[in-house]
């Protein structure tokens, strides 16, 4: 701001660029590039979230990130039973490929990256974004984008599972490999630590399970027959930043360092572009307090600038209000304005790693790194040397669910007793509790998608849904077939997403997370 000139980069190496990218992935970091600043959207119907991509688009963020709701990340339509009352409230309905054209109408596909968060029924949704693109004329090849994925989460944290973990597996590595073939600018798994960390683990749990994960899809694809460079490049990672400052800096410096050194020494990879972790970050929704809401905004700041300074590829910002509800339009602009302000008056993007060679962050780095590799290790001999057969294994005994358990109970128990502050719940209680305006979901968005349901119903050529569907199930039944082909053909015949799960179902079986005591 005084007009003192400032280099690219302080301190010793290695600098940011090289191995083990530690303190970047880039050497000019944000000089020649920003951060993408994607804000998660979705609710109601395919109409209402198009018109709301519309406005984020329009206040300047630079690509779409789309939330589904309960039914469609479960692989139900609007219509089943476990639906009702759950239509568009966590998020956008997608039934059909008639909601995906919808969803992104007005859009130009080649232009704008998109990111879909959804894992147990991904699959058959990308199928759907791909069809609508290339009706569109946009050929898959020139989508760029990233739908998560992630299965293996699902066992640890979220339970938004839909077949047994190995059948589910096959799906992922189907993706992959499709995008290796394919689509050379989309990543095909956003390994995510977000939701372990919302589920309540510790930064380093969060890092050293999120890590496994990876490794697991790296072996995973390697067993497929893929070689490590032709996919690993387009893996991407996606990060919580939460309310430790500088715990969270050494987290993401740690990730980079890990990825680097176990995907050069351990799966033999060559390619530089395999051994840099890319990743996605998004401020701490399970940190937002409902007490004194507007308090929310200086969290999320504080969180945004975390990641920026750990070197993040993109960023979300969570909305003051959503511990109450959805997003207003106010909120979500509030959030995106709070990146504009860290990227463009704050002066940390002028230099890379700005925070390297900091006593305590690299302290904090090897500490994050140190807790990482003794779980890897303890996950390492669950799977007898191999850490995809660790990961299932931690599955069937419940070794996830119970670390992050544990360590839930752990902090919720310091702040009751006051061990932990929480500015608004345990201490500073006589500020605003009056919640803001809200944005409520009309009860008639449902009755409206179920009439647009119907439609489709009708519409459609029952003849080609009952050969795709019978089509997808011989291929299913078969391991060796990559299955997205026969997806995209059965989205384009607008089967739906429920009749799609049911038929897997049918092959692959459905999934009972083991008790744990």
């Amino acid at each position: 701001m005084s007009g003192v000139p400032v280099e690219g980069v302080y301190g010793d190496g290695p600098y940011p660029g090289e191995f083990p990218y530690t303190r970047g992935i880039h050497a000019s970091m944000y000089r020649s590039r920003s951060w993408t600043m994607r804000l998660f959207a979705g609710f109601g119907t395919a109409a209402d979230t198009n018109a709301r991509f519309h406005e984020l688009l329009a206040a300047g963020s630079t690509g779409l990130s789309t939330a589904f709701d309960m039914p469609t990340l479960l692989g139900r339509d609007s219509d089943h039973e476990w639906a009702i009352g759950e239509v568009g409230r966590a998020g956008v309905a997608v039934d059909s490929l008639s909601d995906m054209t919808e969803l992104f109408a007005g859009v130009d596909l080649g232009q704008v990256t998109t990111s879909m968060t959804i894992n147990g029924p991904a699959a058959p949704i990308m199928a759907a974004y791909i069809a609508v693109a290339e009706a569109n004329g946009t050929p898959r090849a020139q989508l760029g984008g990233t739908i998560q994925n992630d299965i293996l989460k699902e066992y640890h944290a979220q339970k938004e599972y839909l077949f047994p973990p190995r059948p589910s597996m096959r799906l992922v590595t189907d993706v992959i490999s499709f995008c290796a073939a394919e689509m050379p600018r989309w990543n095909p798994v956003s390994v995510s630590g977000y939701h372990i960390r919302e589920a309540g683990s510790t930064a380093a749990q969060e890092l050293a399970f999120t890590l496994a994960d990876g490794f697991a899809y790296v072996e995973a694809a390697l067993a497929a027959g893929l070689a490590v460079d032709d996919f690993a490049p387009r893996l991407s990672f996606f990060f919580n930043s939460h309310s430790d400052f500088f715990e969270e800096i050494g987290k993401f410096r740690a990730a980079r360092r890990i990825w680097a050194r176990w995907l050069r020494d351990r799966y033999g990879a060559r390619d530089e572009r395999s051994m840099k972790l890319r990743f996605h970050t998004q401020t701490a929704g399970v940190s937002l307090t409902a007490q004194q809401p507007k308090i929310n905004i200086a969290r999320v700041a504080t969180q945004a600038l975390a990641a920026v300074l750990g070197g993040t590829q993109s960023l979300h910002t969570d909305s003051y209000d959503e511990a109450l509800a959805l997003p207003t339009e106010e909120a979500a602009r509030i959030a995106l304005r709070t990146q504009q302000i860290i990227a463009e008056e704050t002066g940390v993007a002028s230099v890379a790693d700005p925070l390297g060679g900091s006593a305590y962050v690299e302290w904090m780095t090897d500490e994050m790194e140190r807790q990482a590799e003794e779980i890897f290790a303890d996950l390492d001999r669950l799977g007898s040397g191999s850490m995809l057969e660790g990961v299932y294994e931690g599955i069937d005994r419940g070794y996830f669910v119970g670390e992050i358990a544990e360590a839930a109970y752990t902090f919720e128990r310091a702040v009751n007793a006051g061990e932990r502050i929480t500015v608004g719940v345990n201490a500073y209680t006589d500020g605003d509790d009056r919640a803001p305006r809200l944005l409520s979901i009309d009860p008639e968005v449902e009755a409206l998608q179920l009439k647009r349901l119907e439609g489709v119903r009708h519409s459609r050529h029952d003849d080609r849904v009952r050969t795709s569907l019978d089509g997808l199930a011989a291929q299913a039944a078969d391991p060796s077939i990559n299955l997205m082909p026969a997806l995209i053909d059965a989205m384009s015949a607008h089967v739906t997403l429920g009749e799609i799960t049911t038929c897997l179902e049918g092959v692959f079986g459905t999934y009972r997370e083991p008790e744990v005591l």
